[in-house]
């Protein structure tokens, strides 16, 4: 299903991407999570995008990375304000012409696979999962780190019987019964959580590589045709981080960020506590621009390969990110 769909996305996404430069820019497109809190929405209430770029902007709220990815190709979308890495490693692997422009959001405690207690499964024994039917949402950051973690239980992914169901859903079916675990993030994840516990927390996914981090990402055509507004949107999204990360005024952008989001403020309170916004200065570094993204990319997409997600990875990540947008955002 997921070969199919990326199939479908690359097809149309030549014409569509050619259609979509021909024309003149007067409105920003700009798609994002629900139940996503983020310091980027708070300047999106206080119109602080809108006056810096001088055009209006839409905002289109999605479910999925990949979903994101099929409304670049179309042109419905300009800029992905957070998608996650592995939902744009499967599209850029299969020959979507996207690229990372900025790091969103690092969140390694928001997106993990949920087992209910009554099937008396947890990392100890994990590996009695096999045979197991599991809801993850395809091609995202919840199916990489769910491939990675099975593949650190020793659960042959062959023996379970996946369902591609997006977070909401999946924490759905977890609290009905209809599947025995769950994947997911965000607040999908949060009521997975109702329904049983993590099997790794977030600290101990990082100590096996298992990093989360959602990227700012565009057509790479409209980078190019459009680098001063990319440039300006990225310099509000990070003022607005800056403002956050300093605690100053936290208080009043979390109730608005809640609101937007379309969470209560507890919530999206402890959602947001699990997310980090890394600076335009630490992005620039090794860490993330420096190498580290382009290598961690790599590492996705032979995951991916190996799991039979994708029929191939790139040899290299590096033509797939762009630093200059966020360079010029100063």
């Amino acid at each position: 299903m997921l070969r199919k769909t990326i199939s479908a996305i690359v097809a149309s996404a030549t014409l569509a991407l050619s259609a979509q430069s021909a024309q003149a820019l007067e409105e920003l497109s700009v798609a994002y999570f629900l139940e996503w809190p983020m310091p980027a929405l708070a300047s999106k209430v206080d119109g602080t995008y809108e006056a810096e770029l001088g055009m209006p902007v839409k905002w289109r709220s999605f479910e999925t990375g990949t979903a994101m990815s099929a409304a670049m190709a179309s042109g419905d979308v300009h800029i992905a304000l957070s998608q996650g890495l592995p939902p744009f490693v499967v599209a850029a692997s299969s020959g979507l012409d996207l690229q990372v422009v900025d790091v969103a959001v690092s969140y390694s405690e928001n997106d993990n696979c949920v087992v209910p207690g009554k099937l008396g499964i947890d990392k100890s024994n994990a590996s009695e999962l096999a045979g197991k039917r599991v809801a993850v949402p395809l091609g995202t950051a919840a199916h990489y780190g769910f491939l990675r973690q099975m593949n650190h239980f020793g659960v042959d992914i062959s023996t379970l019987n996946v369902v591609d169901m997006p977070p909401p859903d999946g924490a759905i079916a977890l609290a009905q019964g209809a599947v025995d675990f769950a994947c997911g993030y965000g607040g999908g994840l949060t009521r997975m959580k109702e329904s049983g516990k993590v099997l790794l927390t977030g600290s101990e996914k990082e100590d096996l590589g298992i990093l989360v981090f959602d990227v700012t990402s565009v057509p790479t055509e409209f980078a190019q045709k459009h680098p001063e507004i990319l440039a300006k949107f990225l310099k509000v999204t990070a003022a607005a981080n800056d403002r956050w990360n300093s605690g100053v005024g936290s208080k009043g952008m979390l109730e608005v960020i809640a609101k937007e989001s379309g969470m209560d403020l507890e919530a999206a309170e402890a959602s947001i506590a699990t997310m980090k916004f890394p600076s335009r200065e630490e992005q620039l570094t090794g860490k993330w621009f420096g190498g580290g993204i382009q290598t961690f990319m790599k590492g996705v997409a032979d995951v991916f390969v190996e799991a039979g997600s994708i029929d191939e990875s790139l040899d290299s990540y590096a033509g797939a990110t762009n630093p200059v947008p966020l360079i010029g955002a100063n």
